[in-house]
Parts: C-alpha cells; structure tokens; sequence
C-alpha cells in the first residue's frame, strides 16, 4: 500500500485538494467512469451530499459503499 495521492479540484468556486490512498483513488475512478462523470464532477457531487464530514472521508466511504454493492 502506498501513501498519500493528492488530486486538487475546485469545490464551490474555491480550489482545494483531497489527499487519498491509491487503492481509494482507483475505485473512485470506477465509480465517476460509471456515473458518466469526470473525476472532478464526482468530487463535487461528494462534496455537495457529504453534509459536515470531512471530503477525505466521504470519498473513502462512497469507495466502501460502492465496493461492498458490487461484492453482494
């Protein structure tokens, strides 16, 4: 397991960056390609339904979610 990939995009106007795992980065790939988004539209779809947790963290749990649907 690698460390930390950075991946900056802009969030309601304002630039930030997201620092992820790899592992975490090749499904979130998956699921934008699934989707029909960039991985900057997807991004900014998280961050629209991510409420007050932190964007590492929705990324990582959306990550979660969609593997364990594809694993069932």
């Amino acid at each position: 397991m690698g460390g930390l990939t950075k991946r900056s995009v802009l969030l309601t106007g304002h630039a930030t960056s997201v620092a992820l795992e790899p592992e975490f980065w090749v499904v979130l790939d998956r699921i934008a390609e699934a989707r029909g988004l960039s991985k900057a539209g997807l991004l900014q779809a998280v961050d629209a339904e991510r409420g007050r947790r932190p964007l590492a963290s929705a990324c990582r749990l959306l990550a979660l979610e969609w593997s364990a649907a594809r694993r069932d």
